[in-house]
């Protein structure tokens, strides 16, 4: 069985106002999602909390962990033949909810506030809660989005950002590129 070493993400915005994200894996298999009308619009950002997430505390089966290793996206709802999801992705999952949920509050949580939105998140769905994050943690994935944030909102329509994220995942921004 080959092992994954990396996957390029890519986040392409649509001429059309949709969005495509596509995960190419260093085997040259790939996995893919089109979102459309208002999907459009939250699954990139969705999707780049993950990113910043993963990449910044050092998680290897987020989302993009699973990728990497080898699921498709539609197997990353823990309702495909795959099974359910690892621990840490639920866990992953988590902390991207409380980070969406801040920043649609437009107000900054302190570490407290964000790990008690965290726990409440894990509580709902009847799963441990997951780690507690420290002031400096929240820093980094919260700058990290923030960058990517602002790449994603400059990113002309017709063109594609993309990432690569090698395992164990760290970021390296490779392009800006026109969709093919």
């Amino acid at each position: 069985m080959h092992k994954f070493l990396s996957v390029i993400i890519e986040f392409a915005k649509r001429k059309d106002g949709n969005t495509v994200l596509r995960c190419i894996r260093d085997d040259g298999s790939s996995t893919w999602q089109r979102n459309e009308n208002q999907h459009a619009r939250f699954f990139p950002l969705h999707d780049l909390v993950h990113y910043a997430v993963e990449s910044e505390l050092g998680f290897s089966q987020g989302f993009f962990g699973l990728i990497t290793a080898g699921w498709n996206i539609d197997e990353t709802t823990g309702k495909s033949a795959r099974g359910a999801l690892p621990d840490e992705a639920l866990e992953v999952e988590h902390f991207v909810s409380s980070f969406m949920a801040e920043w649609n509050s437009d107000s900054g949580w302190s570490a407290a506030d964000f790990n008690d939105q965290a726990r409440a998140f894990a509580a709902t769905s009847k799963l441990p809660p997951p780690r507690s994050l420290t002031e400096e943690e929240l820093a980094r994935v919260r700058s990290r989005f923030k960058e990517l944030c602002a790449r994603w909102r400059d990113l002309p329509q017709g063109e594609t950002l993309r990432f690569e994220v090698p395992f164990p995942p760290q970021i390296v921004i490779l392009s800006l590129s026109k969709d093919l």
